[in-house]
């Protein structure tokens, strides 16, 4: 049988995760990361910087035998130059260094794409108008992807928290919580949801399924803040001494329809799901 081989380039948090799973399901991952002293057993490093074109073709020239690209990278600064040089040309360089190209690539990109914010539901096919750079270079991106010669799919993932996550948690325990109005609906999915849903798409593709061009990654409860950082109070006994409008006030409500369609059945459904294990592992 054909071992497939999975290159994850942005090995980081999600990647990580998602590169684990492929192991267990016994493909050959490859994780391309600057530090690959920090990847899980099992996974081969290629340390390489995406903005080295020259190197990367170095790195990456034993690499003839790819099934699948996972473009899964995080910007190291967030401004306009550090979202450019991650999503659009870091791509761009990669697909350029590799020595043959993959069957697929899946890109990970988020919800900044969407302009909405009235709090009703968006899906994949509602139209995107990013006002912001992070949406307007993110879109651009997909774009980027999807009209490459190489057949691809984007996961846009809603807040992704998690281990390690704990902004919000950490700012309920100091005593703020959402106001209750105007209402800010938000959306999320746990990490090991992104890379599950990664993994779903992944084992699709190798078995000869049709997927999507465009998947929206999140779980099964859009939900307003006032309602998920009371809740938190509630559960970490902590007293709400403030209310205070998140500075990225948007609001709308995430349709994950798709991607449950295809067959994924989320492991975190909701943010009381998902919190709860965080919060008793504490």
């Amino acid at each position: 049988m054909h071992q497939s081989t999975i290159l994850i380039a942005g090995c980081g948090d999600v990647g990580s995760a998602l590169g684990q799973r492929l192991l267990e399901h016994g493909h050959n991952v490859v994780g391309l990361r600057r530090n690959i002293n920090q990847l899980p057993p099992g996974i081969q490093g290629i340390s390489a910087d995406l903005a080295q074109l020259d190197s990367l073709k170095t790195s990456l020239s034993g690499q003839n035998n790819l099934d699948i690209l996972v473009y899964s990278v995080a910007a190291s600064q967030h401004d306009e130059a550090g979202y450019q040089a991650a999503y659009v040309d870091g791509f761009r360089n990669l697909l350029d260094a590799l020595p043959v190209k993959p069957k697929h690539i899946f890109f990970t990109s988020s919800t900044s794409v969407y302009h909405q914010n009235d709090s009703n539901w968006v899906d994949e096919d509602s139209p995107c108008e990013p006002v912001s750079f992070s949406g307007r270079i993110m879109l651009e991106a997909e774009q980027q992807v999807l009209s490459s010669s190489v057949p691809a799919t984007v996961v846009r993932y809603t807040g992704i928290y998690g281990p390690g996550r704990n902004h919000l948690i950490n700012r309920v325990r100091r005593g703020d919580a959402a106001p209750k109005a105007p209402d800010q609906f938000s959306n999320r999915i746990h990490r090991d949801d992104c890379a599950g849903v990664l993994e779903h798409l992944v084992e699709k593709v190798l078995a000869g399924e049709t997927v999507e061009q465009i998947y929206l990654a999140t779980d099964d409860t859009p939900v307003t803040m006032y309602e998920v950082t009371h809740w938190l109070a509630e559960k970490l006994g902590a007293s709400v001494t403030s209310e205070t409008q998140s500075r990225r006030a948007g609001s709308k409500r995430c349709s994950n329809k798709r991607i449950r369609d295809s067959g994924y059945t989320f492991l975190y459904p909701s943010y009381v799901a998902g919190y709860s294990e965080i919060i008793n592992n504490q």
